[in-house]
């Protein structure tokens, strides 16, 4: 096997930038970075149990190592895993609305994942019965 010496290969890990994305000035945004801005949403989601990570990773079928990075926010994820995010995270959701500075789409986003929960309850309800066990 030939020695590469201190040249790098196209296969080697790309190192992670120490500096995070932020958005421009101009964009009305308090300037705080793409990455802890979803690691704090995922966070407030899914909490910071192993289990958490295990079913995000399920969820955007990423890594382990690339969830965890999420999670401590050194890096964000790509547009295909924020919108698996996205889709089942409604803190996820209202932080990229925040963070494209729609804040106020916020309280109408968080109606969508009001009515699911109000299904869930009739559903458990209705499992219930007519209700009059509840009194």
């Amino acid at each position: 096997m030939k020695d590469r010496g201190m040249s790098f290969h196209k296969k080697d890990r790309n190192f992670q930038s120490k500096k995070g994305k932020s958005f421009h000035v101009e964009s009305g945004h308090d300037a705080r970075s793409f990455a802890p801005a979803i690691a704090t949403a995922m966070l407030s989601q899914w909490g910071e149990t192993p289990s958490a990570r295990k079913e995000v990773g399920r969820v955007t079928r990423a890594n382990e190592r690339t969830v965890r990075n999420w999670f401590e926010g050194k890096n964000g994820p790509s547009g295909e895993n924020l919108v698996a995010l996205i889709r089942h995270s409604d803190a996820v959701l209202a932080a990229v609305l925040e963070l494209s500075g729609r804040r106020d789409l916020v309280p109408a986003s968080s109606f969508l994942g009001l009515r699911q929960s109000l299904e869930r309850v009739l559903t458990a309800l209705d499992e219930l019965g007519d209700g009059s066990r509840l009194a």
